[in-house]
């Protein structure tokens, strides 16, 4: 159970509807303008998701996040074992007991089981509030970085195109600003793929030709 806060979601939740709503708008009224198509809004695009988990903080909190799991499930194991090994002795020597010594090693048996379902519980709220205070951090700097993006380049909005929210985009009026956040992040821009030599594309036949 643990490990399903450990699982990183790096885009925030929010209204999609309301942005996209207010895209469209924004771009049906620079359609029917009747001025050139230099003046039509333009706005920018990128996967918040990759961006964030690109970030320097997000590796190290993954891995702080992981140890601080590890150390939980180490110490869940150590209740779970302890759990049953008085209760294979309860099992073993049940059928002996006097009634007030069955009594109190149910009630034993009983408080060890609770005492470990609570330490569980309180687990996962420890590292789900880690995660968040770690997404948080993070989401905040990336959003500074795209609203600079944004201002610096003049664009009138830009989108995050995670979960398929935009799945088409015209490449007229958007741009990739990925790279631009990378730079205000300080993040290593991947560099741009060599241009394939119209040769290698072609059938060998073709080429000997």
């Amino acid at each position: 159970m643990m490990s399903t806060y450990f699982q990183h979601r790096c885009a925030p939740r929010r209204e999609l509807s309301r942005a996209m709503l207010l895209a469209f708008a924004i771009l049906f009224l620079s359609l029917l303008s009747p001025l050139s198509a230099q003046a039509q809004v333009r706005f920018g695009y990128l996967s918040h998701r990759t961006i964030c988990q690109e970030m320097p903080g997000y590796a190290q909190g993954q891995q702080e996040l992981q140890q601080m799991k590890e150390v939980y499930e180490k110490e869940a194991k150590r209740s779970e074992e302890e759990f049953q090994r008085k209760f294979a002795d309860f099992l073993q020597g049940q059928k002996d007991f006097p009634i007030n010594i069955l009594r109190k090693r149910q009630a034993e048996l009983q408080e060890l089981m609770d005492r470990g379902i609570k330490f569980r519980k309180e687990a996962e709220k420890l590292l789900a509030d880690a995660d968040r205070k770690l997404l948080e951090s993070l989401h905040a700097k990336l959003n500074e970085a795209i609203v600079a993006v944004g201002t610096e380049s003049g664009y009138a909005f830009i989108l995050n195109t995670d979960d398929n929210a935009c799945p088409f985009i015209n490449p007229i009026l958007g741009d990739d600003v990925s790279n631009l956040v990378r730079q205000k992040l300080g993040i290593p821009v991947p560099a741009a793929p060599e241009p394939l030599n119209p040769a290698e594309s072609l059938p060998q036949e073709q080429v000997a030709e």
